[in-house]
């Protein structure tokens, strides 16, 4: 892979990481804090979704930090090895964990009693978007669990190789 792919995508993950870090100390919170303050009613369920929005953005990091070991190590042109897997498993653990969480909110906005200061349309809208998070993380786990088997086939493919010659 050329060095300047690398380093633009590279630079795409720092991006994306450091914006993720501005939204967990910034973002969120004061999201929380606005709607609590619009909505004092809110006030008990801010905490938790708080955690929850923090460490589903750390997901996300993970698997950027994951990403990026990866391709330092098609840099190196070591992607076809035993380590390898080990990166991939953790983009796959993020993922799991990512939804985990998506499934925790969409069940909680689904079966909780939380006021509402309209007409209920935004805990409609949450919980549309809560389960859309869930088909989204879950599609992106199954997409890099078959990528991982791809990986592994490529990897035994190249040993295989590698002995023959």
């Amino acid at each position: 892979m050329h060095r300047l792919f690398i380093a633009a995508l590279r630079a795409g993950i720092a991006a994306a990481f450091l914006l993720g870090l501005f939204g967990q100390l910034v973002v969120i919170p004061t999201t929380a804090s606005d709607e609590v303050e619009r909505f004092p009613p809110h006030a008990p369920f801010a905490a938790a979704y708080v955690a929850v929005a923090v460490v589903g953005v750390l997901c996300v990091q993970v698997a950027l930090a994951a990403v990026w070991m990866l391709l330092g190590m098609v840099e190196r042109d070591a992607i076809f090895t035993r380590r390898a897997f080990r990166w991939v498993d953790t983009v796959i653990g993020a993922a799991a964990v990512a939804t985990l969480l998506a499934v925790g909110v969409a069940v909680h906005l689904a079966v909780a009693e939380i006021p509402s200061p309209d007409d209920g349309m935004e805990l409609i809208g949450a919980l549309g978007a809560a389960v859309v998070g869930v088909g989204i993380a879950a599609a992106f786990a199954m997409l890099v669990v078959v990528m991982r088997g791809l990986l592994r086939k490529a990897t035994r493919l190249q040993t295989e190789m590698a002995a023959v010659v």
